[in-house]
């Protein structure tokens, strides 16, 4: 039975449109084609980081493309459309993956990982609700999900329409592709290349090979490093044998986010917060104190901080979420905990960043942990931030520092005054005029806006100095005000700021200083070979953040012993 179009449907409009006008719908219908036919190479050649993008990158034959011709040229019509739309789909699926990667390269220094990290979409999500708003964020998740949707779709489409192509004269594009085929194998042979990249390439092929090797690697880490987790140099060293040499000083171990390498030597950061340090140096010297700085290669890059801070802590290497998790619901030491376990501390935590329950205070061993809704603060948040560095930091000295107390303190702080994307920044007010932080308020209104900057390197590169010189500058002066004979401080950064800032090959390492005032405590570490001072040289010792905890627990007295596997 013939079956007519109904002309009042976009198809028999197009029928219609095209019956009377052929040589124009041969020109849209080829046009249309050779559109399918780029989308398909660009999916297949797409890399997956930012700086691979060059005209060279995309003047390439995939293999992959002549693979799926044929396979296409020799299917019956309907065979051939669902093959189409089921290789459209995984093309496209290929292609959210890389456009993801490029995405994770640029801000956490590292691809994807299609096991662990789907948990840090919800991150990104807050962060997203916290810094633009939450009608922004909530556009952005809706506008995520439209384009996985749309490059699926349009993906599948290309692929029906390019198959449809080749099946309309098998013998045709049969000697299309034994043509091109013999070019790619001739480029393949003779290492043709453009611009350093070959002319034949493997590039889908190759990204497979690479998430399934990481698939791998990942469940194969898991098991591994349960293992490594449970072995541990100090795990069974009684109390009394952890940090003898500290007994009676005020012990905080504090956190400056984002606090990396590129803050002291990078040009465009580097002026300003060197000064910082020079002048707070000077400042703490006049109050008695004295420090010594080094590197530490973090565990993480651009974001991720808790990473790093456990790694520090745990003495483990804790790159990824699985090992995080490992790690919190075990028993391994942390360096917080050595000191709850001796019985000669109280342990407290100051976390402004926590907005939720946080279950890992008891793997940390802290006594006792303040939120960002239990410190009194009624100011503005700044962009992520709850609350200003000099805040935080009088709240943990009205609220334990400086209370009296049967015995010393041991503090962990985390800092996160200089947490991206560095808009609006805090200043320094008065510490008696601090009160309950509504003097921020109009502060946090004349200062920039996270869209003022998060798409410019340069405003980002100058912000971000400025909040790291704020973050250092109440650290030390609350130092100043509120230390003692008996204060120690360590201060570190977690990880380096994101590539917009850093560069896209920056190291990982970030600044770590030992402050006291009693000369006896930095003698401990004097063969570490650290820089005097809060700057480190650029030579000065670089060693994996994971090392600290031993070096540290051995440098002030502590006695091995190993827990059994």
């Amino acid at each position: 039975m013939l079956r007519v179009l109904d002309p009042r449907t976009p198809r028999g409009a197009w029928r219609r449109w095209k019956a009377a006008h052929p040589v124009p719908a041969q020109v849209v219908s080829l046009s249309v084609t050779v559109l399918a036919l780029g989308l398909v190479l660009l999916a297949l050649l797409l890399p997956n980081k930012r700086e691979q993008f060059q005209a060279a990158e995309f003047t390439r034959i995939p293999v992959e493309a002549l693979l799926g011709a044929a396979v296409l040229i020799a299917l019956p019509r309907r065979p051939r459309v669902l093959v189409a739309v089921l290789g459209g789909l995984a093309l496209g699926v290929l292609t959210v993956l890389n456009l993801t990667d490029i995405e994770f390269n640029q801000y956490l220094g590292r691809s994807f990982n299609v096991v662990l990290d789907w948990q840090l979409l919800g991150d990104a999500q807050s962060y997203l609700k916290d810094t633009l708003g939450g009608t922004m964020a909530l556009l952005a998740a809706v506008a995520a999900v439209l384009i996985v949707l749309s490059v699926l779709a349009v993906m599948a489409l290309a692929v029906v329409r390019v198959g449809n192509f080749l099946g309309r004269n098998k013998a045709r594009s049969t000697r299309g592709l034994l043509l091109v085929s013999a070019v790619w194998m001739t480029c393949s042979t003779l290492n043709l290349q453009v611009s350093g990249v070959p002319l034949a390439a493997e590039h889908t092929i190759t990204m497979l090979k690479y998430h399934e090797q990481a698939l791998r690697e990942t469940i194969r880490d898991e098991r591994a490093f349960a293992k490594e987790a449970q072995s541990d140099a100090f795990g069974a060293t009684p109390g009394s044998q952890l940090v003898p040499d500290l007994r009676g000083k005020d012990m905080i171990f504090t956190f400056i986010e984002s606090y990396g390498r590129s803050a002291i030597e990078d040009p465009a950061e580097a002026p300003g917060v060197d000064k910082t340090l020079g002048v707070s140096t000077q400042a703490l010297a006049k109050a008695g104190f004295h420090a010594k700085s080094g590197w530490l290669t973090s565990a993480t890059y651009g974001g991720g901080s808790w990473l790093g801070h456990s790694t520090t802590m745990s003495g483990l290497w804790i790159d990824n979420q699985s090992r995080y998790r490992t790690v919190t619901a075990g028993d391994h030491l942390t360096l917080t905990k050595a000191f709850q376990k001796t019985g000669a501390w109280d342990t407290v935590g100051v976390m402004p960043g926590v907005q939720k329950g946080w279950p890992e205070a008891k793997w940390y061993g802290l006594d006792k942990v303040y939120n960002a809704f239990q410190m009194g603060y009624r100011g503005p948040k700044f962009s992520w931030s709850t609350m200003p560095d000099q805040y935080a930091l009088e709240a943990f000295q009205r609220l334990e520092h400086g209370k009296k107390r049967d015995k010393p303190l041991m503090g962990f702080v985390i800092l996160t005054s200089s947490h991206q994307p560095w808009a609006p920044i805090p200043k320094m007010v008065g510490w008696d005029q601090l009160g309950n932080g509504s003097v921020f308020d109009a502060i946090q209104k004349a200062g920039k806006k996270p869209e003022d900057i998060i798409t410019s390197s340069p405003k980002s590169q100058q912000e971000y100095g400025k909040s790291i010189q704020y973050s250092v500058t109440a650290l030390t002066q609350w130092l100043e005000r509120y230390g003692n004979d008996n204060t120690v401080l360590v201060f570190l950064g977690d990880h380096q700021p994101i590539a917009r800032v850093s560069g896209n090959h920056a190291s990982r390492d970030v600044p770590v200083s030992i402050v006291a005032k009693d000369p006896k405590v930095l003698d401990r570490i004097a063969s570490w070979g650290w820089t005097d001072g809060l700057r480190p040289a650029h030579d000065a010792p670089v060693w994996k953040m994971s090392s600290f905890r031993d070096r540290f627990l051995t440098a002030y007295g502590s006695t091995p012993h190993p827990s059994k596997d």
